[in-house]
Formats: C-alpha cells, structure tokens, sequence
C-alpha cells in the first residue's frame, strides 16, 4: 500500500471515499452503495465528517486534489467509517487493508513522538563531552560525564517503548497468529480483539504500542503460541 498523505479534518486523520476503495482493493462507487444500504449505522462526526458549501471550499482550497469542479458534497472518513466499509466487504483483503490504515495512516499523530527530557539531556551531554575529550585539564569533569551519560542510557534503555517498525512487527504477529488460528472472517475480529487485550493484561499496558522494547521478544513469543480461551 503506497503511503497516503494525511488529511487532517476537525483535528481528526480522514480518507476520501476514493483512497478508501484503492486501499481496499475495491471501486468507489461499491463502498457508496455499502453506505446507502446501511446509511442508519454510519453517524456523522463520529464515521465520516461530510463538507458542503463554504466548508468544502475551503477543502478544495487548501487541498490540492483533483475534485470534479461541480462537486457539491464530499464524505472524509474516519477511523471508525473505516472499519464500518471494511465490515461491509468483509474481504480479507480489506481486512488486512484496514489493520494496515489503522497502524500507518489513522495512528500516524501518535507516532510524532517528541524526545522526552532524559532523552533530549543524553543528547546534551554527549555533545558536550566530545567538545572536551582533548582538553587534558577538565579529564576529570569529562569522566563525570560520561559516568552520566551512562546512568541516563540506561534509564531510558528501561523506559523505551516500542518505535513504529517495532509496532508494524507486533501487529503483523498477531494477524498471523489469527489468520493460523481462524478461517471464518466473521470471526476473526473477535481473535484479534481477544489478543490485544490479553497482551495489554499480560504486560501491564494501555496498548500494544506501549511495550517496553525489552519485553519485544517475549511478546511475540508469547503471541505466537496463544491460544483463545474458548479454546483452552
């Protein structure tokens, strides 16, 4: 899937119908009659945000998409519409299209992660003691430190969490632990739902993008070999 631009629509990610389709694989106007048919459980603001008039100018005008010039209308989807046209094709390859939107594109805010202040201070110190290395009369303030440096390091090492590569990898286990485990698609959401919440329970986090980087290994590890409880 080629990287999508973000549009950013009432402080919420958003795709146009279009990107949606080619995204899962399908034509535009089959997600429209998706939505026509089930019109009463899509909810504006919450699935789509729907422009016209002075709003949908102001679209055209800061965006530059190709939009037809009689255009009077225009849905933006959001995560939640998202997932309600993935259910309505429910096609593994939508599926799999969607876990992917929600990891790359509808999370995308949450990966602009500032440097926290140990962080931002082991940067700090570091410059600061390569200026010094060849100053032979402040040896010792350098030793000072550099012991620093390393008490920091290893602070952070502990408090890291998982980057968004490390995040993709964990999420990809997971779809192939559930896909190994379950061929019925009206099934699966429940699995995966199932399995993100035991990791959470398992390794004391808000989310799976919460993972210390250390316990990386013995996530998957733990993933790879989990059974669901009706199983059990």
């Amino acid at each position: 899937m080629n990287q999508l631009p973000p549009i950013v629509q009432d402080g919420q990610l958003v795709l146009m119908t279009y990107q949606l389709a080619e995204a899962y694989g399908t034509d535009t106007q089959i997600l429209v009659n998706n939505f026509n048919r089930n019109r009463d459980r899509y909810k504006e603001g919450k699935h789509f945000i729907l422009l016209t008039g002075e709003h949908l100018r102001d679209f055209k005008a800061k965006n530059q998409y190709d939009l037809p010039s009689n255009l009077n209308r225009l849905y933006l989807w959001t995560e939640k519409g998202a997932w309600l046209h993935a259910k309505s094709l429910n096609t593994d390859q939508a599926w799999d299209a969607y876990e992917v939107l929600v990891d790359e594109y509808y999370r995308m805010k949450e990966n602009i992660v500032p440097l926290s202040k140990d962080q931002a201070l082991v940067t700090v110190l570091r410059t600061t003691a390569d200026l010094v290395e060849e100053t032979q009369s402040i040896k010792q303030e350098q030793h000072e430190i550099r012991k620093l440096v390393s008490q920091i390091d290893n602070k952070v090492e502990e408090q890291i969490t998982l980057d968004h590569g490390e995040q993709r990898r964990i999420q990809k286990c997971v779809a192939s632990r559930v896909y190994e485990l379950c061929n019925d698609p009206e099934s699966r959401p429940k699995l995966f739902r199932e399995l993100y919440r035991e990791i959470k329970d398992r390794f004391a986090v808000a989310s799976y993008r919460d993972l210390k980087r250390r316990d990386m290994l013995q996530a998957i590890n733990y993933i790879e070999n989990w059974v669901p409880k009706k199983v059990s």
